[in-house]
Formats: C-alpha cells, structure tokens, sequence
C-alpha cells in the first residue's frame, strides 16, 4: 500500500510540474503564476461541486432505509466497518452492472450503485463491490482523482491556448513555433496518460482496502471477474456522454484496445482478480 501511495505521490507532482512547465512557455515567471492561479480556482471549484455534478450527470437518486432498505443498511454496516460517517447512498438506472463513491471528504461522501449491478451480482458480492467503493472514500482517492483529472483538463486547456497564440520565452519574445506546437501536442497527452496511471494506482489499493472493510477478498474478487464478463456487451450511456468520470467506476464503463490501454482508467481484471484471490489465501 505504501508503494502506492508513493508512486501516486509522484505522478501527482509529476502532473503538477507539468502544468508549471506549460504555463511558464506561455509567458515565463508570470505565465507559470498565472497557470498555477487558473489550476488552483479549477481545483476549488471541482472541490466543492463535483459531487453534485457527477450524480446529476448520472441521473441518480438518493434511496434510503425506507426506499432501498438492504441496499441501505448493508452501506450502513460497512461504513460502521471502516470507522466512516455513513454515505449519502445512490442508485442509477443503468443496465451495466457499476458503480462509485464521490464526495470532497468522508463526510461529504456519497455511493452509488447502477440497478445493473444489483440485478447482476449476489448479496455478497455487492458488498464487495461496495466495501472497494467506501475504501475511496477513506484514502480521500476521490479528491486525489477529481485534482487529477483537473489538473489534466486545465493542462489541455492551456496547451490550446498556446497552439493559437503561441508561447513566449523568459524575456517576453515569442517562442519557437514549432516547439510551441509540439508543446500543445505532447503536454495533454502526458497529462492524460499521467492521470490515468494515478487511477490505476489508486484502483489497487481500494481492491486491497475494501477486502479489509468487508473482510471477504473473494467476494469482490468474484464480482470483479463478473462485472467485467456482462459489463463488455452494454453500453453505459451517462459514461459515453461524460467519459472523464470513467476513472470513478468500479470498473471502466468504456471499452478500448491497443494503444488506448496506455490510457485505461483501471487495472487489468485479471490481475486484480489475481491479488485479491492472493489476499484471500494468505487470510485462511
């Protein structure tokens, strides 16, 4: 766990530094200010109002011990399990079996849930998959994503900017065009592949931290190994509408090949299934 939360440490600052050099080609000292200032008011905002975003974008609505009374108390006993303030709980008319936690803090934190999942797995393995979601929430990897994927979002801004009104160098005199357009190529790209690395660490430690919470590694390791079987063949409409909120599923909701698994929001489930059933072992 703690090589995890190093190498995210050093992504982030890896990312950080990124938009730094971006913003001092745009106009030195000041440039780099003034991209600092611009990141720093983006990450407030995300702070505050992502949650709220992402659950009306995903036209989810709230349940609790009277609307969805198992579903509901089965958070409650987990949250009690990992020490957490119980949730704001959710659930989303999707057919792919998913879901997520969002929130700036644990006690601003909310999980959700598509119908799919609930239709799909066993008692048990959603409390598996719901154990992994409350883990997030108490690493704080929401926030960690949500400066992540800001900070990323803000980098591309930037670098458009630069592709049409070009960089300038410590002096003021305009930079060279073709490192400036090579720049505004190459800068969003890192940034992308560094958040989704960020996401890929974080996604490890949930899986390991959620096996703690629900004390049952085998069961989200058969929910893992099922999501991913039945998630394949249905579409996930909100996801496609909004593909940066993918990295905050339990399991991509977007499918790709090739190079775009330079880009993957989550690990291989094989190897996931893999660690969690290593887990298992080691506990009997």
């Amino acid at each position: 766990m703690f090589g995890n939360w190093l190498k995210t440490s050093i992504l982030m600052a890896a990312i950080v530094a990124l938009f730094g050099v971006i913003g001092s080609w745009l106009g030195g000292a000041n440039g780099m200010l003034m991209a600092l200032l611009f990141g720093g008011a983006m990450n407030f905002f995300a702070y505050w109002f992502s949650d709220r975003m992402v659950l009306r974008m995903y036209h989810a609505r709230e349940v609790d011990e009277t609307s969805a009374p198992q579903f509901y108390a089965m958070i409650g006993e987990l949250a009690r399990r990992a020490g957490l303030p119980m949730p704001r709980v959710y659930l989303i008319d999707e057919a792919q079996p998913n879901a997520f936690a969002t929130g700036r803090n644990p006690e601003n934190a909310a999980v959700a849930a598509t119908t799919g999942i609930l239709g799909l797995l066993s008692a048990r393995e959603i409390r598996g998959v719901m154990a992994h979601e409350l883990a997030h929430v108490r690493h704080r990897d929401i926030l960690i994503s949500t400066i992540s994927a800001t900070m990323a979002g803000a980098i591309s801004a930037l670098a458009n900017f630069a592709l049409f009104f070009g960089g300038r160098d410590s002096e003021g005199r305009p930079a060279n065009p073709l490192a400036t357009l090579a720049l505004a190529l190459l800068a969003p790209l890192a940034a992308s592949l560094i958040q989704m690395a960020i996401s890929r660490s974080r996604e490890f430690d949930a899986d390991r931290g959620g096996a703690e919470i629900s004390g049952d590694p085998d069961a989200l390791a058969n929910a893992l190994a099922r999501i991913d079987r039945y998630a394949r063949g249905i579409p996930m409409i909100a996801a496609e509408e909004h593909p940066a909120t993918a990295q905050m599923m339990i399991m991509n909701p977007l499918r790709g090949g090739g190079i775009a698994n330079l880009f993957s929001t989550h690990p291989p489930t094989e190897e996931r299934v893999a660690r969690l059933r290593a887990l298992a072992g080691g506990r009997r």
